[in-house]
């Protein structure tokens, strides 16, 4: 099914985990992609031969990589001018790129609670400005899609700012979505709970960790990249015309109080 035929979209972090198969999903639904990264060029261009390899000779689309700093004014302008130059124009913009360091709260160094956020949320929303400015100046529709986090709503200890920017990112995704809505610009972010990708190698890689992780959730494993690519893609296509600023919780039921599956409360 090409339900992304024609478009081009602009997929920030894409190198590796969930941007990686974003991107690869997109290529398979006959999108152009455009594969941003910031310092990893041979993660980049192994993403490269995934999407090139997922279109199977089954359209005309193209990629290219494009390399930016989403933190950063001036690389989120050039790396938007670099794509409209090759692809004429951008339909659709993933803000993927995220990092996260844990640390117990009293010992968060200002220096990584800045660059947490200056990457998770200033990255998206620098991105998402260039992306309605774009929209706007071309009078055409567009689509904003942020990857988030159950950590928006969920909160996670020892890791602060990464919990707060993907607070902040909920409401940016709001605000976007409801100061545009009547220009044919839809906002809406995507909320994986544990996935299986190298920023979680910290339990994915240990049998007795992920066991762990995988205890508090409902449907009793963690989701693979692809299954939240698939809610990406979704949500780029016309298949979800109608919804805007909302974010889709995609996370085996880690939104539903899981420790409540047990009626240890009410007695009953």
């Amino acid at each position: 099914m090409q339900r992304l035929h024609g478009r081009t979209a602009l997929i920030t972090g894409a190198a590796t985990g969930i941007g990686q198969a974003i991107a690869v999903r997109y290529a398979s639904e006959g999108a152009n992609v455009a594969i941003n990264y910031r310092d990893q060029p041979e993660q980049a261009d192994a993403t490269r031969q995934l999407v090139q390899a997922a279109r199977k000779g089954c359209c005309k689309a193209r990629e290219i990589t494009v390399q930016g700093d989403v933190s950063s004014e001036e690389d989120v302008s050039r790396m938007f001018r670099e794509v409209v130059d090759e692809f004429g124009t951008i339909d659709v913009i993933v803000n993927n790129a995220g990092i996260q360091k844990p640390a117990p709260s009293n010992d968060v160094a200002l220096s990584d609670f800045d660059r947490i956020l200056a990457v998770n949320l200033r990255g998206a929303f620098l991105c998402a400005r260039e992306g309605i400015r774009h929209f706007l100046d071309r009078a055409k529709p567009g689509v904003i899609l942020n990857n988030s986090s159950v950590h928006e709503i969920v909160p996670k200890p020892k890791y602060l700012p990464y919990s707060v920017s993907k607070g902040g990112m909920e409401n940016l995704t709001k605000t976007l979505a409801l100061e545009y809505a009547d220009r044919g610009i839809r906002v809406n972010a995507v909320g994986p709970g544990a996935v299986i990708t190298p920023i979680n190698g910290a339990w994915t890689g240990n049998p007795k960790a992920k066991m762990e992780v995988e205890s508090h959730i409902p449907m009793g494993r963690a989701a693979e990249a692809s299954e939240i690519a698939a809610v990406f893609a979704f949500l780029a296509s016309d298949d979800a015309s109608y919804i805007t600023g909302q974010t889709i919780f995609a996370c085996g039921g880690l939104t539903l109080y899981p420790e409540f599956r047990v009626a240890w409360s009410s007695g009953e």
